[in-house]
């Protein structure tokens, strides 16, 4: 299939909404309790931007490399990257940069070459040739979706637009808000909505982990939501985070929210990244911990993470931060599975790089272990009570999901 059709062309804008959503700041946020700093100073060998890529052997050398020594999941990902070296070199070397056909050709030959890669934030965009772009994890949720329609179902946004805030929201309490934010030079919709449920429910709603760039709108409901929860009324019984179809965004956006609900540091899982050139050159694991923010007030209520197989990035990382408390539970469905934090390769010897100027690759910075010693990657985060929300429960007026969560509250 080329990887210039229309039909590729939409499915990846759709994609790229989810992917190009997670943002660098506060990355070191994850490791600074064991490191003083991101990186040491590491010698780069045949790095993939210095090659000329003025022919396709250089293009794929360059690529070829820039994975070898950058990609971090090289310890549980099941591709042999030394038979793919050995497989489409001369494939490669075959090829004229200046046709059109063969451009085509190689655009096949990357979608080949990476298809089984299991880190799911991965995107490889062909710059050199329209910018024509390919996600494995993408490519596969596609295939499922052919075999078992519905299982890349997503939320209509009028889900959280009208439906919940008309059914569920206590009249009185409902906050909406939506404001334009820009994240990695991607502009999208930051919408929030909050209230109480039954009067005993303090519920949370928001698309994307932008809470530095809140505007006039979304600030007030993130205000509502945060000093209700700082000054909890006696009639409230739980809370609800909802991240379901979140793309993920700001990292430090956890311990302002997670945060506000803890009064000593929560270690939920570690992450480790590369300290060499050598495909398994790692550091050691480090924990990654969310850390109480001022005034924050320790909540032994139940919380509840809603999160679905569109809950992607910080929204993962975010149900299990939730899943590791006490009284914590996560309700929905296995999450995308794109757990890996991503930074600039300055701060890193690892993710993201340019393979001359025909190739970015947008790839994860670190590996992610949750604190259960499993690494979801590729696979998603599994709910503990699961729940299946679909398009006939959304025309029929339901939430299941969020029904699934009022009733747990109601009965804990």
């Amino acid at each position: 299939m080329s990887l210039g059709s229309n039909k590729k062309t939409i499915q990846m804008k759709k994609i790229n909404y989810f992917l190009s959503r997670l943002s660098i700041i506060g990355f070191c946020f994850f490791i600074i309790s064991s490191f003083s700093s991101c990186r040491k100073d590491i010698t780069q060998v045949n790095a993939p931007q210095n090659y000329t890529g003025n022919n396709f052997s250089d293009v794929f050398e360059s690529f070829w490399n820039g994975m070898n020594n950058n990609y971090v999941f090289w310890s549980i990902d099941s591709t042999n990257w030394d038979r793919v070296y050995t497989t489409y070199k001369p494939l490669f070397a075959k090829l004229n940069l200046l046709d059109t056909t063969d451009n085509n050709t190689a655009l096949n030959y990357f979608q080949q070459m990476t298809a089984g890669l299991i880190d799911s934030h991965y995107t490889l965009t062909y710059t050199g040739y329209n910018n024509q772009q390919f996600s494995p994890s993408f490519e596969r949720k596609l295939k499922i979706n052919s075999i078992t329609p519905d299982s890349i179902y997503s939320l209509p946004q009028a889900m959280f637009d009208s439906l919940i805030p008309l059914k569920y929201i206590d009249a009185g309490s409902l906050k909406k808000g939506v404001d334009s934010v820009t994240q990695n030079g991607f502009t999208s919709a930051f919408e929030a909505v909050s209230g109480t449920i039954q009067n005993k429910i303090l519920y949370l709603y928001f698309n994307s982990f932008s809470f530095t760039q809140t505007g006039p709108n979304v600030a007030p409901v993130l205000n509502y939501f945060f000093d209700t929860l700082a000054k909890l009324p006696p009639s409230i019984k739980g809370i609800v985070i909802d991240v379901r179809g979140n793309g993920g965004g700001e990292i430090v956006d956890l311990d302002y929210l997670l945060g506000s609900m803890i009064t000593k540091p929560l270690a939920f899982g570690y992450t480790r990244s590369k300290n060499g050139n050598g495909r398994l050159d790692y550091t050691p694991w480090a924990p990654a911990i969310v850390t109480p923010q001022q005034g924050a007030v320790a909540i032994s209520l139940p919380i509840v993470v809603l999160a679905d197989h569109t809950s992607v990035s910080m929204a993962e990382i975010t149900a299990m931060a939730i899943k590791s408390l006490p009284n914590g539970k996560f309700i929905g469905t296995t999450t995308w599975g794109a757990n890996g934090p991503l930074a600039p390769a300055v701060y890193y010897n690892a993710g993201q790089f340019t393979a001359g100027s025909y190739v970015n690759v947008y790839t994860s910075s670190t590996m992610f272990k949750y604190l259960d010693g499993n690494i979801y990657e590729g696979k998603g985060v599994p709910p503990d009570i699961f729940v299946k929300e679909t398009s006939a429960a959304y025309h029929s007026g339901d939430d299941q999901q969020l029904d699934a969560a009022i009733s747990y509250i109601n009965n804990h």
